[in-house]
């Protein structure tokens, strides 16, 4: 089946910031949470959560400069009791960030392979202070987004190759991209399971969806309905693995597995594991 690699989702920087915000106000009751992240070691701030003004939106935060590019530049969370009279910092940024008034700030980086890819912040309007706690749920958030976006990464590294490989080669180069596409989705579903944060858990099958109604846009209306587990199953069932592979892959017991096959045969009114298969694909359930 031909596949238009231009077509194949991304995951969304923009999205996945807007989601570690929510999550940081959430866990942490902070009033004010932005972000945003740091292209060629700059940091540009592009989502709020609890902004009055739009002064700090899309301003450019050089390394070493403010609290922002001091975390790029170390690498590591920093924070200020009154950001105005702060001495750690420097002050470039002092008329938008006081003119929102934000006083006690803190900031981890976003790390990925050693490198800064963004930067988040909570804030409050009072100098008192934001405590080891908050910093560490901070940093937790930061570090479940650093996950995703190495599994972003890997995603478009290995599409831009299968890419690069099928350019002038035809159906053969589109059915191995097919492939290829087939195995990142089952890495999606196994990498979603294994992480802990439930926000980025749904975008990470999210994009799996949406990678699945990319490449079957046409799948007829259908009543079946897989739950997410038995689709991780079936995926990775998919891609020729045996049931002790997809158990161990899962974190489930080979029985478990052998379990959601057969109420997934039932479902897909399929006798064995290659009509399920088919018949999920053909459903568009299953890329």
């Amino acid at each position: 089946m031909p596949v238009d690699p231009s077509r194949t989702p991304r995951l969304n920087d923009a999205d996945t910031l807007r989601g570690a915000l929510r999550a940081i106000q959430r866990r942490t009751g902070l009033p004010v949470v932005f972000g945003g992240p740091v292209h060629g070691n700059i940091l540009r701030l592009t989502e709020f959560l609890g902004a009055r003004t739009t002064g700090l939106r899309n301003l450019a935060v050089r390394p070493g400069t403010g609290l922002g590019g001091r975390v790029v530049a170390m690498s590591r969370a920093a924070r200020v009791l009154d950001y105005g009279t702060a001495r750690t910092i420097t002050h470039h940024y002092d008329r938008p960030v006081l003119g929102e008034g934000l006083r006690s700030i803190a900031a981890v980086p976003v790390t990925v392979a050693g490198r800064t890819r963004a930067v988040l912040y909570g804030a409050v309007r009072q100098p008192i202070g934001l405590g080891d706690a908050v910093v560490d749920t901070m940093t937790r958030v930061a570090r479940a987004v650093a996950e995703e976006v190495r599994v972003r990464d890997e995603v478009e590294r290995r599409l831009a190759l299968v890419e690069a490989n099928a350019a002038g080669r035809g159906e053969p180069a589109a059915q191995e991209l097919l492939e290829r596409l087939r195995e990142v989705d089952a890495e999606l579903r196994v990498i979603a399971n294994a992480v802990a944060d439930e926000d980025i858990r749904r975008r990470l099958l999210e994009a799996s969806r949406r990678l699945t109604a990319r490449v079957h846009p046409g799948a007829p209306a259908h009543r079946v309905r897989l739950s997410p587990r038995e689709l991780d199953v079936l995926s990775l069932v998919a891609l020729g693995c045996p049931y002790a592979e997809v158990a161990r892959r899962l974190g489930l017991r080979p029985e478990t597995v052998k379990s959601y096959m057969r109420t997934t045969m039932r479902k897909l009114d399929s006798h064995n594991r290659h009509e399920a298969v088919v018949a999920a694909r053909r459903l568009g359930l299953l890329l």
